[in-house]
């Protein structure tokens, strides 16, 4: 059963990002939480496990700020999920502003259903900005890093 203060956790990282919906489940409980466009959220539990994985759906992402595009290109998050800078809470983070990086290095971790999924360059370049902060929840196709 999930208690209430995650599911209070999951209402808040909803209303605060533009996902228009997430469903969590697990072997146990699956919920299901949609915002309608100026209403609350709507909550669904139901205690028996789908047979189907769970989807998690995004909103469109929106236009890429001025900051973003004023120069360089962006490392862009390949998933929703929770951006992680290091690999464990004690260890320093796998870039830092004015740190080069290949093309597939790792930058950053992004967890989602519980899994940890490391996010490599997809080019070589020097780090100019990151532009999420650790445990932050991200969208699909948000630009994480700036890079030159």
């Amino acid at each position: 059963m999930i208690d209430i203060e995650t599911l209070k956790e999951y209402i808040k990282v909803l209303e605060e990002s533009s996902l228009a919906e997430i469903e969590i489940s697990d072997e146990e409980d699956s919920i299901r939480l949609a915002k309608p466009c100026a209403e609350p959220p709507v909550v669904t539990v139901s205690s028996s496990a789908p047979a189907a994985a769970p989807v998690q759906t995004a909103a469109p992402a929106a236009a890429v700020s001025a900051a973003t595009a004023s120069s360089g290109k962006s490392i862009k998050s390949p998933m929703v999920g929770v951006f992680y800078a290091a690999p464990a809470p004690e260890m320093p983070p796998f870039v830092k502003v004015g740190d080069t990086v290949q093309k597939g290095d790792v930058v950053c971790i992004i967890e989602a259903m519980k899994i940890m999924n490391e996010i490599t360059a997809d080019q070589s370049g020097t780090i100019e900005e990151i532009l999420v902060g650790n445990g932050d929840v991200v969208e699909f196709d948000q630009p994480l890093f700036r890079i030159k």
